[in-house]
């Protein structure tokens, strides 16, 4: 029997505000010692109140607004109680029924993935198992960060899907910089909860998959904690396929939480499900109801930037970008702005020779984007460095790209200016006439050393002639070498097409 797919994503991401969410401690505890980023506060001590971090509320909706959704005039702070090892008050402060945003999407492939929510709570610590051992540590360093949860409804039907929703949401909580959400170091989590049901049997109403007539509804199953968005694309791909199997034989589902392991490439069981009921959530008591006023929610509009999806759309608009070249240009803030830095410094410069910058930027941009995405990004990921880390300046870059359009250097000289660039920095055209790579345009000094070339390689030249084409790019190949690659190539094929006419 064939089955409908239904995915819902529980994702949590860390804000990188300075202070904790209820506390002044550091809210930065990577690389810091186990238990030094603590306080009475986040400690739980007797008789220590919680006092909320207005920048986590204020980013919390932010990142509602980015991704359309309702803003709740009143919400408020709820204790959901459970047991968490590393979180010392034996409860954690979350949301439940009035969470800042609600009501909400983000398009993927142009289609609308529906959000229910996204509350702001505290993050738990961390355990540590010590290989060997049969007790764990705990760091309370983490316990208290600001977390936001963002729930979708279960609208997704595929891994693929799923997988790239995730993908998009980091790059918005990065573009509006509030989160690194690196989902390496812990810092954004992804959860996916995933149920077959057979078509026509059940409908999805108010947020909540229904059963139609006597129908019994196959249980759900959450896969917890994964890490990457190639894991999680695995992942998801596995359970739905386990439930397939196991619905296939007849044998019954529960409702439960399942890990991944990459290793054996399979979900595993951890516990069985719990339901909000077994949460007893209820106000938390030392909070007062949070007021979202109209005049607040104005001034936090005026921080929304430009959101990756505008950014590709005008990228392709104003600077002529392929749609291909678009999205990797905007893959991650600091290389969009990297980039419109280029554009802007070409603009300049086309502008002050008295050319037309609209006559001319199509082919700039087109210059641009081969020359950043497949020799600067390439350098970048071979050495493992980030934008940030970069020694050339988008001024250094874009009067590289200045010299390529003018014809003063050829490909090759190019990359290897590039590459001294990326080592040391510095100044493309100095760096060419150090290097004594200035094209060779020379038409006279051209036709000598072709005519050479042709004299020594008789033997090619004869079978170009009689028709072998490729043979052309040995004798192109001989004259470059000559040259030490200096050869204007487009005044290189020209001369070298017409001695062989003759």
């Amino acid at each position: 029997m064939n089955y409908d797919t239904i995915i819902g994503l529980e994702i949590h991401a860390e804000l990188k505000t300075k202070s904790k969410m209820f506390c002044r401690c550091n809210n930065d505890a990577q690389g810091k010692e186990p238990n030094t980023m603590v306080c009475p506060i986040c400690l739980a001590h007797p008789g220590t109140l919680p006092l909320p971090n207005k920048q986590a509320i204020e980013w919390t909706i932010l990142i509602g607004l980015a991704l359309n959704c309702k803003i709740n005039e009143l919400s408020k702070f709820d204790r959901k109680n459970y047991f968490y090892p590393d979180l010392p008050k034996g409860y954690q402060i979350s949301q439940y029924d009035l969470p800042i945003a609600y009501d909400g999407f983000l398009e993927i492939d142009d289609k609308p993935v529906l959000i229910t929510r996204i509350h702001l709570e505290e993050d738990t610590g961390k355990l540590i198992h010590p290989a060997g051992k049969k007790y764990s540590l705990v760091d309370y360093n983490r316990a208290g960060t600001p977390l936001i949860e963002l729930v979708t409804e279960p609208v997704i039907k595929d891994a693929a899907t799923a997988k790239k929703f995730a993908q998009n949401y980091q790059q918005i909580l990065r573009f509006l910089d509030i989160s690194n959400a690196d989902m390496e170091k812990g810092e954004m989590r992804c959860e996916a909860n995933i149920s077959l049901q057979e078509p026509g049997r059940w409908q999805y109403a108010n947020g909540q998959i229904l059963p139609l007539g006597d129908y019994k509804l196959n249980p759900k199953v959450e896969l917890k904690n994964i890490n990457s968005f190639r894991y999680m694309e695995k992942a998801v791909d596995y359970e739905i396929k386990r439930q397939l199997k196991a619905l296939a034989l007849g044998e019954k589902l529960i409702q439960e939480t399942r890990g991944w392991n990459n290793d054996q490439g399979l979900t595993f069981s951890q516990r069985i499900k719990e339901t909000s009921a077994d949460y007893r959530y209820f106000p938390e008591p030392d909070i007062p109801p949070l007021k979202i006023t109209q005049t607040w929610l104005d001034e936090i509009k005026c921080q929304l930037a430009e959101l990756p999806a505008q950014k590709i759309k005008r990228f392709k608009d104003e600077y002529l970008f392929s749609a291909a070249e678009a999205e990797i240009l905007t893959d991650d803030k600091a290389l969009a702005d990297y980039t419109e830095k280029v554009i802007s410094e070409l603009r300049a410069w086309i502008e002050a020779t008295g050319d037309d910058w609209q006559r001319q930027k199509h082919k700039l941009a087109k210059a641009t984007a081969n020359w950043l995405i497949n020799e600067l990004f390439k350098h970048l990921k071979i050495n493992g460095l980030n934008i940030a880390e970069l020694k050339i300046t988008p001024e250094n870059f874009a009067e590289l790209i200045c010299l390529i359009y003018q014809e003063k250097i050829n490909s090759s000289a190019a990359q290897t200016i590039l590459e001294k660039m990326f080592k040391q920095g510095g100044d493309p055209t100095a760096i060419m006439a150090d290097l004594g790579l200035e094209q060779l345009d020379d038409r006279a000094a051209l036709e000598k050393i072709i005519a050479e070339v042709v004299f020594k390689n008789q033997k090619q030249v004869d079978e170009y002639k009689a028709g072998k084409a490729n043979v052309l790019q040995f004798l192109v190949g001989q004259i470059m070498s000559a040259t030490k690659g200096k050869a204007n190539p487009k005044l290189l094929l020209e001369i070298l097409k017409n001695t062989l006419k003759n």
